[in-house]
Formats: C-alpha cells, structure tokens, sequence
C-alpha cells in the first residue's frame, strides 16, 4: 500500500482565527491538501481541497466566504493536476472520504463520478440543515448529486486495518480523520481540521473557527492518544509539517 500526499490549494487567512493573541491584522498561509491511499482493493482520496475556478474566480464560488479565506494558489496547485502527476485521473478513484464538508476538503468532489463518497452521518445532517451556507457549508461544493455513504463510527474500509475512519468532531460535528497504517513507514493519522495547527494540539488550544470547543479538547485527547501508540499526526493546514512531508510522486509505503 503506498500514500501521497498531493497539493490541493492554498489558502490565506487571519492567523488569530488559529493562534490565540495574534495581531488582527497578521495573516498566516495554509496548505490545502489531499491524500492518497492506493491499496490493492482500491484508490482512495482522503479529502479533494479546493474547486479550480477559485484560483481565479473565488468569490463566484465561494460568496464572501472567500474574502476570509483568499485562495493563493495557482492552477497547477489544485487536485486533479496533482493526480495526474501520479499517473492517475478522476476516474481511478474508487473512494472520496471527505473529512468534513468545507470547501477547502471536498471543492472537486464532482469529478470523482465513480467513486463512492463517505462522510459522517453528522456531517450530512449538518451541512443540510438551515442555515449551513452561512458556516461553511456551500452546496455547491459538498452536493453534486452523488450518493453520499453515511459513517456512524469507525470504519475499516478494506476489512484488514490498513486504512481505518475515526470520528474526530470539534472544528465541525462530523470530521473523520482515517488512521492509514503502512508497512514500511509505520501509521499515519490524517487528522484534517482536527488538529488545522500542530501548535493547536501541543497548546491544546481550539481555534476561533471550531464548532464545539468541548468537543474539540476531547479529540485533542484522542488525537495524543494515537500520537502515543505511535502514528505520526499530519495537520490539516500546517505549513512548516507540509514543507517537510514528501509529496507528488515522493510518497510513502
């Protein structure tokens, strides 16, 4: 089993909605990413970043919205040119997990026809409910027709343990991170928003943007006590852990 990690976006915004006491007016920039698992009973994308039509167009997709978070990225930092540089297209993909239903974690779902997309049943219900446009939850992005497989827990994909879906809410209801265990490179925890900041999870400190501040301790506690039994912890927008990951074709087996 191989995983890679594949740039998917890039995002600027205020570092105080991450970093508690930071100047108002300093900002902070944060890669998007996507991971890929590809497995001998399938390909999986761990998450699909951000739409490309916001490289140039972003407040046509995302409203004001993206007066909050200002893409950066060029056309070649999204998803599917980043696939293809692993050889792969949309239609490879046999599974989309989408952690959570943001714009920035599941912005290209709609090219993945094939593929079964799995999210937290909580995550569904919250992304349906009224109001949920004016937290995030553009349909746009998140609903494009396709049959959505709702999680209810823990799910071990393929049945071996290789690749295992753990609820992980805080930042929203419903965010999944998937505990990918390999045999050369030993256990990754895709944590997502979970954990958006490395320093987030060391000073046990929530961000602005969370859902439910409770919650989100408890899966600080959770996500330590992975980190403990020994899988490394991948952040979702952590540009200093990004820089040091290998990604693209450089991956891990």
């Amino acid at each position: 089993m191989k995983l890679n990690f594949l740039p998917a976006g890039r995002l600027r915004m205020k570092k105080s909605i991450y970093v508690a006491g930071a100047d108002r007016s300093e900002m902070i920039d944060l890669p998007v990413s996507s991971a890929l698992i590809r497995h001998k009973q399938g390909n999986i994308l761990f998450d699909t970043g951000c739409h490309p039509s916001v490289v140039d167009h972003p407040e046509e997709r995302w409203g004001s919205l993206a007066k909050v978070m200002k893409p950066l990225m060029s056309a070649s930092e999204t998803l599917l040119p980043s696939l293809a540089c692993v050889g792969l297209e949309p239609d490879d993909i046999d599974v989309v997990v989408n952690s959570h239903f943001h714009p920035d974690h599941c912005g290209c779902n709609q090219f993945f026809r094939k593929a079964t997309i799995l999210a937290h049943a909580k995550e569904i219900e919250a992304a349906k409910a009224q109001g949920a446009e004016a937290v995030g939850y553009l349909r746009a992005d998140w609903d494009y027709g396709q049959p959505i497989e709702p999680l209810h827990g823990e799910k071990d994909i393929f049945g071996d343990s290789s690749v295992v879906l753990v609820p992980l809410p805080g930042h929203t209801p419903g965010l999944v991170g998937a505990l990918v265990s390999l045999d050369r490179d030993g256990q990754f925890l895709l944590a997502s928003d979970a954990v958006s900041l490395r320093q987030n999870l060391d000073t046990d400190t929530a961000p602005r943007n969370t859902w439910n501040v409770e919650e989100q301790l408890k899966t600080f506690a959770e996500v330590r006590r992975i980190e403990n039994a020994g899988a490394a912890v991948i952040c979702g927008h952590d540009d200093q852990q990004w820089r040091g990951l290998r990604k693209g074709s450089e991956g891990y087996e």
